[in-house]
């Protein structure tokens, strides 16, 4: 699947709201629903240009707020601690004997897993 295509999506999920009705409309018809930019221009009654320049204003809106705001990069990173965490547990789990260290651990792995992001 294409890069841009992914971001484009996630950055949605995070900042689309933030996007005006129509910018909104043509991004989800592009991005989500597969309309070419002819396709949208039909649907909606406008130009071609008009679709295509509504849609590289919504992307650099979404590509503003996350250079700003920073939102998905922070979403990531915390991801990716979290994995570590668990996988540091996973490793000390191997080495510990003492059932009680061990009930710990598993409970601070069933508290990451119940986190929700």
């Amino acid at each position: 699947m294409n890069t841009d295509f992914v971001e484009m999506n996630v950055l949605f999920d995070f900042y689309g709201s933030l996007l005006t009705g129509k910018q909104m409309d043509i991004f989800k018809m592009y991005y989500m629903d597969d309309y070419s930019l002819g396709e949208i221009s039909q649907e909606l009654n406008i130009s071609r240009q008009g679709v295509y320049d509504s849609l590289k204003r919504a992307e650099s809106v979404l590509k503003y707020y996350e250079e700003k705001l920073g939102l998905v990069k922070k979403y990531n990173s915390s991801i990716a601690k979290i994995n570590n965490i668990k996988r540091i547990i996973d490793d000390a789990k191997i080495n510990i004997s003492d059932k009680s260290a061990l009930r710990v651990l598993d409970e601070i792995q069933k508290e990451l897993d119940e986190i929700e992001l």
